[in-house]
């Protein structure tokens, strides 16, 4: 898929982000979205779209995934106006909480196949004919 929503001019920075992450997004990332570990759906960290730059992104599926650890709990107004925007640009945009991840990691890896899953069948994709 042509990503024509791709901020080259971010690009630094989104390279900066990926080696200041988080706990959760570390986490996440090794044992769920890295490797195409995820029904062999390849997904990018810290990945700029428009004027954002998000924590994951599947393109094919056009699935953001954000990580929300602390700081979040004071960015409610912020993150609403975000999401509105990424899903005016056809974008899903998933927020798991960064605890959640690190307390209970199978059921967050369950919670998201669930999105895959939905979001296979709305772009009628199947994981087995994925180009590789």
């Amino acid at each position: 898929m042509k990503d024509s929503h791709y901020n080259n001019k971010l690009k630094n920075f989104a390279s900066e982000l990926r080696n200041d992450s988080t706990d959760g997004e570390i986490i996440l990332w090794k044992e769920a979205l890295r490797a195409r570990k995820m029904y062999g759906y390849q997904f990018n960290r810290q990945f700029a779209i428009d004027n954002y730059i998000v924590d994951f992104v599947c393109r094919k599926l056009r699935l953001i995934i954000e990580v929300d650890g602390y700081s979040h709990q004071f960015k409610t107004e912020k993150d609403k106006l975000r999401d509105n925007k990424l899903e005016q640009l056809g974008y899903q945009v998933l927020r798991i909480d960064e605890y959640d991840i690190k307390k209970d990691l199978n059921n967050v890896i369950r919670f998201i196949e669930t999105i895959v899953a939905e979001l296979e069948e709305k772009y009628n994709l199947s994981s087995n004919n994925l180009e590789r």
